[in-house]
């Protein structure tokens, strides 16, 4: 009988063993076939683009066809005016309407609406996002700008981020917002210094993904900053952007736009990269963080 018993605990050991072992190879597989792809993407843009970077292509603006040289630094200037406006548009909203749905919100109908709204707009496609700007701002104003084309990416970025924020803020125990109030805190006061504060990691990484998935947009731009192969900060006019710029090389026949298509559409990875581990370094250094 003792034997049996003991036959049986090393079987079940063994079982679970491999168990183990196998769910830690799926996992790590599964990893695998995950990153593989970006590996392969990146490494790929580093073959055919590195070779194109050079101090011009950061300093000089497009050459006219038939000659050689010229860069993207006004393209790249211009995402990053259209990125900005876009974050000072949909960042506030965003974390404000998942606060709403978290906090103040919860099993109202406005919640529900607001909620079902985000959720359909985070499947809309970008290009209808455009159409809809460009209705909306482009042909009133009669003209192209910056300030559309900002609007068409903060108008992307906060169902993103209202959501992600709402996630987030619900991860807080109540424990906490119940001890804030019993310190006679005001409701709003705890959220804002309190309950925001402590789900600022999250609420910030979803704001990244807000901002790389609209770093790269080309179809609402085509509407509404429509391009520019010269310099300009006018929120008024068209701009370049290093997305629409790609786009317009990548289609034409000429090989040396082809070459620069390859080198912008590894600058744009990297910075995107760039921005992304940066924000992710100093919330993990506590600087952002909730507890300091």
């Amino acid at each position: 009988m003792a034997t049996s018993v003991y036959k049986t605990g090393t079987y079940n050991r063994i079982s679970r063993q491999i168990a183990d072992h196998a769910a830690s190879v799926l996992a790590v597989l599964s990893t695998v076939i995950v990153v593989a792809p970006l590996v392969a993407i990146f490494a790929y843009l580093i073959y055919k683009g590195a070779s194109s970077l050079n101090v011009a292509f950061f300093t000089q603006v497009p050459r006219p066809v038939g000659e050689a040289g010229g860069g993207m630094a006004n393209a790249i200037a211009g995402s990053g005016l259209l990125l900005l406006i876009g974050s000072v548009l949909g960042v506030p909203i965003g974390i404000g309407g998942g606060i709403f749905l978290a906090e103040f919100g919860r099993g109202t109908r406005l919640a529900n609406a607001v909620r079902f709204t985000a959720d359909v707009l985070n499947g809309v496609p970008s290009i209808v996002m455009g159409i809809a700007v460009y209705s909306l701002i482009v042909l009133p104003q009669k003209h192209f700008s910056a300030f559309s084309g900002g609007i068409a990416l903060g108008i992307m970025m906060i169902p993103t981020i209202t959501r992600t924020t709402e996630e987030m803020l619900l991860m807080v125990p109540n424990s906490i917002r119940e001890a804030a109030l019993g310190l006679g805190l005001p409701n709003w006061r705890s959220v804002l210094s309190i309950t925001l504060r402590t789900a600022s990691p999250g609420v910030i990484t979803g704001c990244m993904l807000a901002f790389a998935r609209v770093a790269g947009e080309t179809a609402p731009l085509l509407f509404t900053a429509f391009g520019n192969q010269f310099w300009s900060a006018n929120l008024d006019q068209p701009i370049a952007a290093l997305p629409l710029q790609i786009f317009v090389y990548a289609i034409s026949p000429y090989d040396e736009w082809h070459r620069l298509a390859w080198a912008g559409a590894l600058v744009l990875i990297v910075l995107i990269v760039i921005s992304v581990a940066l924000v992710r370094f100093v919330t993990s250094r506590g600087v952002l963080k909730g507890t300091s």
